[in-house]
């Protein structure tokens, strides 16, 4: 017997345009992924697997990429790469939590 994979469920929704959350509202997150992509570049799958999400509220990667700070370079044969912005990495500069 198949087991179907549990429904997903949202807690968040987008009412307009003029409602939606900035990148700003997700800052921590957005900070955590940099942080993550910045220690080496990421496979796109990898990325995809880890940050994507169903809910319109949760736009950590989208907020990401409209902000410049990622960009999705050609790896290796046909593989698709995340690498850190000098953009991205001046935001995660300015706002790092950790010094090191």
């Amino acid at each position: 017997m198949i087991t179907p994979e549990p429904v997903r469920f949202c807690l968040f929704t987008r009412l307009s345009a003029s409602s939606m959350k900035s990148h700003m509202d997700n800052k921590a997150l957005i900070l955590d992924l940099l942080e993550w992509i910045a220690v080496r570049p990421r496979r796109y799958e990898d990325v995809m697997d880890a940050w994507r999400t169903s809910c319109p509220g949760l736009t950590i990667w989208e907020d990401t990429v409209d902000a410049g700070y990622v960009q999705i370079q050609s790896g290796p044969g046909v593989q698709k790469i995340v690498v850190i912005t000098d953009h991205g990495k001046a935001f995660l500069d300015a706002n790092r939590r950790i010094q090191a």
